[in-house]
């Protein structure tokens, strides 16, 4: 997905806000926003993919910042209030699918900036897709023999646990998470931090540290193994931005919440709507 005119001034808010967590030093963090809003200046062209350039802003500000993961205490917090949501409301692992699809994708909704009881009571609503290929990616998994599990947010991982384990009743599934911190993204780090390493049989990264995947960027590992992989399952609207880049291969199944106007038009969806779409 090509960047729009609307996609600038969130990146300049995207900017200010990776600095500020980045740093309380005020000298550092004028510093690390000057530095990232002239990376946007010199590299946003409606041409170019809106994660690439996002990826750029990142890495920049924590350069000018000194700081590797400016979103850890956020990460943390998110882990916790998952940890704690999942325990009282998570779907059986491996049970029902529609019921821990829908889990996964409430885990893409959720705003964990909010109170706790505030979070849980939005677990209590039903999720309805808008665009709905869940029959037509679950009649294909009975012949699949290899899936690849994109991961999103930090949190998300235990809103993800009870789908892959569905989904590992018909084939091994690689849960690929972020190489290095790179906004809110689930890393391997994080992973151990929320205690459930070993709960997925094997995990990779995506060997760069951008929302989404670069495929420019990518390790080996990780592009042997999307091209093996028969279903991948993209969660979030990172992967829905890099990944509708490529042509339609009718084996990608994108898991989210159209979060901002510009991906919700793309998508052709109302904003904040729910998506399981196969392409």
């Amino acid at each position: 997905m090509k960047v729009v005119a609307e996609c600038y001034p969130c990146l300049q808010k995207l900017v200010r806000q990776a600095a500020e967590l980045a740093t309380g030093e005020m000298p550092a963090r004028e510093r690390a926003v000057a530095a990232g809003l002239k990376v946007l200046e010199d590299n946003f062209s409606l041409d170019r993919v809106s994660i690439v350039i996002a990826g750029k802003l990142h890495e920049t500000v924590k350069k000018k910042a000194g700081n590797p993961d400016p979103y850890r205490a956020m990460k943390q917090q998110e882990i916790a209030m998952a940890r704690e949501i999942y325990s009282e409301l998570a779907p059986t692992p491996g049970g029902d699918f529609r019921a821990c699809l829908e889990f996964a994708a409430l885990g893409n909704s959720i705003d964990f900036f909010r109170p706790l009881e505030e979070v849980k009571a939005d677990m209590g609503r039903r999720v309805e897709f808008v665009i709905d290929d869940s029959a037509a990616f679950a009649s294909r998994l009975p012949r699949a023999g290899r899936i690849l599990y994109l991961a999103d947010n930090a949190g998300e991982c235990f809103f993800d646990l009870p789908l892959v384990k569905y989904l590992e009743q018909f084939a091994p599934v690689t849960y690929a998470v972020k190489e290095e911190p790179v906004q809110n993204d689930l890393t391997r780090a994080d992973l151990e931090e929320a205690g459930l390493a070993s709960a997925f049989r094997r995990v990779i990264t995506t060997g760069s540290a951008t929302p989404g995947i670069d495929m420019e960027q990518a390790s080996e590992e990780f592009m042997e193994e999307f091209g093996r992989a028969d279903l991948v399952v993209a969660k979030g609207m990172g992967y829905y931005e890099s990944l509708s880049e490529l042509p339609p291969q009718g084996r990608i199944f994108y898991c989210l919440m159209a979060k901002c106007p510009p991906v919700a038009a793309s998508l052709g969806v109302p904003l904040r709507s729910f998506v399981a779409m196969l392409r």
